[in-house]
């Protein structure tokens, strides 16, 4: 039943749901985070759908800088020296990401994760879009339904996400490395590159064992903390982190961006990398 009061249509909430007759009682601009959210959220999908699909401008043979939409580069689209692990399939049709066999669960565990999902489904669906904000949706059901009862694969995500973390250190590990054009000859080398991919990695490593997945596989299941030393130790430290969740989630979305960015300059030869050593 709707009926109609001064501030406006009212719409008896689902079973379960508070009853807010105002649309809100705060006071506050409480829009401008979902505002930020979306907009946030919205310039890295763009981004990283663009350049994954670029097909060009993605590795610095001379430094071994490769962008980490790009790893790893198992087709034989890809360069060969950016081909860390080898060629595993052939030419990849231009709708498809050079790194197929790790964006989409690199994508599963984001879209599955508790933070993310708290901010997209605010931003985006108004579900809430706020505390104490009414939503605009008649019906509640929560995560029990298709499809966002397959949220609940995050924690399988998240095992593929560790994987794909280990290759990323080990793409940035060899890029501390630099091969002289003229000789081939390879040393020791360090540049701004370097630097940018190593932070990315460690913002990368904060982000995933920060995760509530990770935290819980560590000791979530415990019921004698006492008899898992070791575990608990592990869990204590992974919980100071899992409190900084959000700041992680979104600071990787910045270092992703400004770590392939400057390879794409660099390899596409528009700017020279920045050398401190070599």
């Amino acid at each position: 039943m709707t009926t109609t009061h001064d501030s406006g249509t009212y719409r008896p909430p689902a079973p379960g749901r508070p009853d807010i007759r105002q649309r809100t009682l705060r006071t506050d601009r409480w829009w401008l985070p979902p505002l930020a959210n979306a907009l946030g959220l919205a310039t890295f999908v763009v981004y990283a759908t663009i350049r994954s699909l670029w097909g060009s401008a993605y590795y610095v043979e001379e430094y071994h800088y490769l962008s980490p939409f790009y790893s790893p580069c198992v087709s034989a689209s890809c360069i060969p020296e950016a081909s860390h692990l080898g060629q595993w399939f052939g030419e990849m049709p231009w709708f498809l990401p050079y790194a197929l066999v790790s964006l989409p669960f690199l994508l599963g565990f984001r879209l599955t994760c508790y933070y993310y999902r708290k901010s997209y489904y605010r931003a985006f669906w108004s579900s809430p879009p706020a505390c104490a904000v009414a939503e605009p949706h008649a019906k509640y059901s929560g995560e029990t339904r298709f499809p966002l009862i397959l949220q609940n694969a995050h924690r399988y995500f998240f095992y593929v996400a560790f994987a794909i973390s280990i290759l990323n250190t080990y793409d940035m590990v060899l890029a501390f490395q630099s091969t002289d054009p003229v000789t081939g000859e390879t040393s020791f080398g360090l540049g701004l590159g370097t630097l940018l991919l190593l932070i990315n990695v460690i913002g990368l490593w904060l982000y995933t064992l920060s995760c509530h997945s990770c935290r819980h596989i560590t000791g979530g299941r415990l019921k004698h903390f006492s008899k898992h030393p070791v575990r608990y130790k592990l869990w204590t430290t992974l919980s100071k982190l899992n409190t900084r969740h959000m700041l992680f989630a979104w600071l990787t979305i910045g270092t992703l961006i400004l770590t392939d960015f400057y390879v794409m300059l660099v390899a596409s030869e528009t700017i020279s990398d920045l050398r401190i050593v070599n």
